[in-house]
């Protein structure tokens, strides 16, 4: 879980907050969500967007990927921090949820990212 969490926070302007009334943290990237990660009955589980054929593949490789809880299930996978998953595995979905919604931010904002980071911060590709 904490090098998941640390990884999150690499991201390039990448900030954590706590908006529902849940201890559920949330990341976000300018105001738009790629990432949640919280513990219920010591299991802790994270939420990542995905392209949705890629979210049914990844959910019919790993157990601990089911569909997004609390999410768009089309977009959105839970990840169970369970170990059961290459932590290279994991940081490659971060780093697609990240992409995905760094690509649907407003061209100013994307612009603006673009300027102050190189594109392999942003677009990390580790397919």
């Amino acid at each position: 879980m904490e090098h998941a969490k640390a990884y999150i926070m690499s991201k390039p302007e990448a900030w954590q907050d706590y908006p529902f009334n849940l201890p559920v943290a949330v990341y976000k990237i300018r105001h738009k969500m790629f990432a949640t990660l919280s513990e219920s009955g010591g299991h802790w589980r994270m939420n990542l967007k995905c392209e949705p054929l890629e979210a049914m593949m990844l959910r019919d490789v790993f157990e601990a990927v089911l569909p997004g809880y609390h999410m768009n299930k089309a977009h959105w996978n839970t990840i169970m921090l369970d170990g059961s998953i290459p932590a290279s595995e994991i940081e490659r979905m971060i780093d697609n949820s990240y992409q995905l919604v760094v690509k649907g931010l407003t061209r100013i904002e994307r612009h603006q990212l673009e300027t102050r980071y190189a594109p392999a911060e942003l677009y990390r590709s580790r397919n």
